[in-house]
């Protein structure tokens, strides 16, 4: 017998650990960039902003995957509009 409530448990601790590393990748990119904006030709922080932004990408298109888009501008793979299922912002 399969325990359903377990199992949405895990599911939604996954999608809010995706969530929070997709918020961490989002604030060191923007940090990096706005370290690049008075910093523009320092090559340790290009390099560090394009690997940020890079993993930044990969997690969120693994995040919209699984749970759906986390914008209106998200690419949607299900034959459903999920982004209005996503939590909004101040239920996270």
């Amino acid at each position: 017998m399969v325990n359903y409530n377990r199992t949405a448990q895990r599911a939604y601790q996954q999608q809010q650990e995706m969530l929070l590393e997709v918020q961490k990748l989002q604030f060191v990119t923007l940090d990096t960039a706005l370290y690049l904006d008075t910093h523009p030709n320092d090559p340790v922080a290009l390099y560090r902003h394009k690997m940020y932004t890079d993993q930044l990408k990969t997690v969120k298109d693994a995040y919209e995957m699984q749970f759906g888009p986390m914008t209106i501008f998200g690419h949607e793979v299900g034959d459903n509009w999920r982004y209005i299922n996503s939590p909004w912002p101040w239920e996270v």
